[in-house]
């Protein structure tokens, strides 16, 4: 997994599973990788996975079950939807704005795009390890 250098990689690594529990890859009360075999699968230091784990347990998308591990939380997918919608809106929409309105870009061709993109089949998602 590539990491960007404007965001920490706890959040980083708590977007990628939040995106396995979108895409229904880990179910609710599901075991997630335990902290050691994600970090090694992402190479980067446990504590940060750590640090990852309890962000999520905070924002109530998993749970921790003493000596067993974490667990996706049974209404994981509305909680990481609801939080990934509001950061959206309040930090990535208004740089899409600017960049629409510095471009040209009207709303016709971004309706006409959004919904080629609606029927275009899924785009297959990216491993740990591809770019």
């Amino acid at each position: 997994m590539e990491f960007a250098d404007n965001e920490a990689i706890y959040l980083q690594i708590a977007s990628y599973v939040g995106e396995h529990i979108l895409r229904q890859q880990w179910l609710p009360d599901q075991k997630i990788p335990s902290v050691r075999d994600l970090a090694a699968e992402l190479q980067v230091n446990p504590n940060t996975v750590m640090r990852t784990y309890e962000f999520l347990q905070s924002q109530g998308a998993v749970y921790n079950k003493r000596g067993l591990g974490f667990f996706v939380a049974p209404d994981a997918p509305q909680k990481v939807r609801d939080y990934r919608r509001e950061r959206f809106l309040q930090q990535e929409l208004p740089a899409f704005f600017n960049t629409i309105s510095l471009l040209g870009i009207g709303l016709e061709e971004l309706r006409q795009r959004y919904e080629q993109f609606q029927a275009a089949p899924a785009a297959p998602t990216l491993s740990a390890h591809e770019n």
